[in-house]
Parts: structure tokens; sequence; C-alpha cells
């Protein structure tokens, strides 16, 4: 029998036909798998050409050749007079501002490491080119900006300041009484105007368009606000333009289990070999310890010692910096609010409380009014506890550990920490004083564990934590 089912004889002509259609249909059958394979193969390199060319073209965005670029076009308009800083000079003329790399460009926003005087900085700015920030206003109704006094200076520099941190509709006091607490105009004024009250000249037109464009940034003017009032945030350090140098900190990661590198960590007052081959002794853990205090004490400073308390919406390892000393810094405040604008944030329409969360702030849905209610139902402290504390002192990391009195006790702190809810401690009357009792007792077990540290020790390991400085912001 042939292929077909066909017996040979009278249907001989129709079993040929079938024969030949068969073996068509074979030699199609292995063309269509050769030429489906031709085309997958052909969509392949087509898709990862796409992707390799997406790369190239966002790549290029943080290349060092544009990178260079923008510095000297900023250099450009320093040398025509355009814009001016503390750090032009250095950058510009003498070549003691050394490129090292571009970390980070989107949507305008530009991120260099560099070196300055030998130390590492960071050098950012929100827009690329000078000419994308909005200008002062006043200065199209002058040819030159000399008729403005420093005090000028001064006001403008509040007004805009105070707008960009969300403040601008407090009644304030001049002298600083203003009701709340509040300082009015004073404080700021003494912030930014302590130098410029001093010189005996007007301000230059490049230095009011410089400081106009920096002011136009909110990450500067949170830093540079708080730099003179807190240890727990990033210094600025320089400007030229629009562009401003902060110091170099290595940021957290989630993968590390210690969050932050202690590789590198030094602590002031170690002088002799003695005391250096103590602090030698210390293991990750006594550090980490350490550096849970600094997150306390920062913590209590943004709740207690700002005229108003400062929200922390966006708290996650690669936010925070710890320095040589093991102080915390916040190094990413894009998700930081003083409480008026945490209020105008927090006010929205909504069906339930899914609705009230703005990333690690919420609050809860008045189910009547189908309003949020302005008032934090967190707090900083019950974030940290749930997103940094409860990973760096879970048993299963502390291994043998975790069974330890203390370390039993430190977890269930952790524990009670992470589940506070702030809005039922307002409704029993307790205002703050649910979160102060947390933030005591954590404060209290976390000292226990270093004296135990300390003790274990030879000679000590003499680290003395630094006293709580309280300082007053007054808007």
């Amino acid at each position: 029998m042939l292929p077909g089912g066909l017996a040979s004889g009278g249907g001989g002509r129709g079993g040929g036909l079938c024969l030949l259609r068969w073996l068509g249909l074979r030699l199609w059958s292995r063309r269509g798998t050769l030429v489906f394979a031709l085309l997958w193969f052909g969509s392949w390199l087509f898709l990862n050409g796409l992707v390799l060319v997406h790369r190239s073209i966002l790549s290029d965005y943080c290349t060092d050749d544009k990178s260079k670029r923008i510095l000297q076009r900023l250099c450009l308009e320093f040398g025509e007079g355009s814009v001016t800083g503390d750090m032009c000079e250095d950058l510009c003329v003498l070549g003691l501002v050394e490129y090292k790399r571009c970390l980070y460009y989107e949507n305008g926003k530009k991120v260099i490491e560099a070196r300055w005087r030998g130390n590492p900085v960071i050098l950012k700015s929100k827009l690329e080119n000078f000419s994308s920030y909005e200008p002062l206003g006043i200065l199209d109704y002058q040819d030159t900006a000399e008729e403005l006094s420093p005090l000028d200076v001064v006001f403008y520099a509040t007004l805009e300041v105070r707008n960009s941190l969300g403040l601008a509709g407090e009644d304030e006091d001049e002298d600083g009484g203003g009701g709340g607490g509040g300082g009015g105009n004073g404080s700021l004024a003494r912030l930014w105007g302590k130098k410029l009250k001093s010189r005996d000249k007007s301000i230059s037109r490049a230095e009011l368009a410089s400081l106009w464009s920096l002011l136009q940034q909110e990450e500067y003017t949170f830093l540079r606000v708080l730099q003179d009032l807190s240890s727990h945030v990033a210094r600025v350090l320089g400007s030229c333009g629009h562009f401003y140098a902060v110091e170099y900190l290595s940021a957290g990661h989630a993968w590390d289990q210690n969050i932050f590198s202690l590789d590198d960590v030094s602590v002031p007052g170690l002088q002799d070999q003695n005391q250096a081959g103590a602090r030698g002794r210390w293991t990750s853990r006594e550090m980490v310890h350490r550096i849970a205090l600094s997150f306390l004490d920062m913590v209590w400073h943004f709740d207690n010692d700002f005229t108003h308390k400062l929200h922390l919406c966006d708290i996650k390892p690669e936010n925070f910096a710890i320095r040589k000393d093991l102080t915390v810094v916040a190094i990413d405040v894009d998700m930081a609010f003083f409480e008026p604008k945490m209020r105008d944030i927090l006010d929205q329409n909504c069906s339930s409380d899914d609705d009230c969360n703005f990333f690690d702030c919420s609050s809860r849905c008045d189910p009547m009014k189908r309003r949020c209610s302005p008032t934090r139902r967190n707090t900083n402290l019950q974030v940290i506890c749930e997103k940094i504390f409860r990973p760096w002192f879970s048993p299963t990391l502390l291994g043998a550990k975790a069974g330890l009195p203390l370390q039993v006790e430190l977890q269930r702190a952790v524990q009670e920490c992470s589940e506070t809810d702030q809005s039922e401690e307002d409704e029993d009357g307790g205002g703050r004083g649910g979160g102060r009792d947390v933030h005591q007792r954590l404060f209290s077990i976390l000292n226990r564990l270093v004296q135990e540290g300390r003790a274990s020790a030879e000679g000590g390991g003499a680290w003395e934590g630094k006293d709580h400085v309280h300082t007053a912001l007054n808007f």
C-alpha cells in the first residue's frame, strides 16, 4: 500500500496525485518551520536592537560628555557675568572642581559626582539650563539690580522660601512674635541675610539671578534652611549659578542587612592606640544600636524642635546616609513637608482610607464627609520602626542573640511602635504622649544595649552620644 492509503492498479493516477500532494505537504511543513524560525530570530534581533537603542538614548542623557558640556555652558555664563556663586571661580577658573561622573539625569534634573578642593561632593540642579528657571520679575523693570539693598533681597528670598516650604499663608510678626510660636520673617531673614546685611554694597544682578534660580529648587531651599538648625540633613557646601554642591554621603541600601556601609566609620575623640583598638572591636550590631539612637534623635528633632512638625513621607534606606560619626542624615527630602503643607496634601476627597495614603503619610477617610482628615494618622517614628527597625532587630537576623532579655524587649517595643495609631491616641486625648512613651522606651532599651556593648569591650571603646540640642525654626 502506498502513502495515502491507495492501492496500485486502476487508481494509480489518483495515487500518484496523492503521493505528490503528500510530498508537497511535507516539503511545505519543513519550509514553514524554517520560515517561522527565521521570523522568530528576526523579531528577536529587532526587539533587542530596540532595547539597545533605547538604552543608548537614555544613557546619553547621563554621559560624561553631555555633563561636561553642561558645566562648560555654566562657566561660559559665569564668564559673561550672567551667573555667580562661591564655587564658580574654583570650577571655571582655578580648576579646583574635578569632574568624576554623572550619577543621574531625568526630566532635566542633573546629579554629578565631583571633587572640590580634594573633597568629594555632589553637584545638583533641578533643571539642566540656567535659562530654564523663571527669572525674578523685578529684574525686568531695571537694567541692573544695584538699586536693591541686602534687605530687599532678604525680603524677596524670604517670600520664595516660605512659598516653597508651604508656609506662605502663615500669619507672622516681623519681630518673631507670630502666633503659634511662629517667629515671623525675622528668623528667615537671619538665615538668608546674615552675610548680606554685613555687606556695604548692593547685590549684583548675577547674584540675585543665581539666588533666584536656587530658591526655585525645593530640595535646595529645604536643605539650606535646615542645615544651620539640624545635623540630620545633608549640608549645602556651595553653589555656582543654578548648580549647588552638597556633601558626599553613601546612601543606604535595602539589600544590606546593616543598611549602611560601616567599613569607613570613624568616631571623633579617639586619640591613642588603645582607644582605637577598643573601637576596632566594636561589632556591626553595636554600631547599628548607635545608628538607631541617631534615628530616634532625628525623629524627635523633626517632631518637636521646629514651630511646625516636619513629616517624612518617603522613608526607605536609600533616602538616608550616615556620617563617619554615625549621625543619620536625610539626603533625599523631595517628600518632606512641614505641617501646613502636609495638611493641604492630605485634605482630599475620598471613598475609603486607601484614598488617604500619600506614600508613607496617611490619614483616615470620613465616610460622612467623604473627605480625608488633614491630620496625619501615622508618624515618622512608626514608619521608621516598620521599615528600618523591624528588619534590623528581627529574630531571623539576630540569630542566637534574639533570645536575650534586652533583645526580646527591643523586639516588642519595635512591634508596638510600628502598630501605634496616632489618630487613636489623639481621640483618647493622649496627643503626642503615646508617641513620646514609645520613643522613650526605645531610647532607653537602645542605650542599655550600647552600654552593654561598651562594657564588653576592653578599655570601654569610648564613644559618647552627643547631647540632644534643641533649636527653634520659627516661620
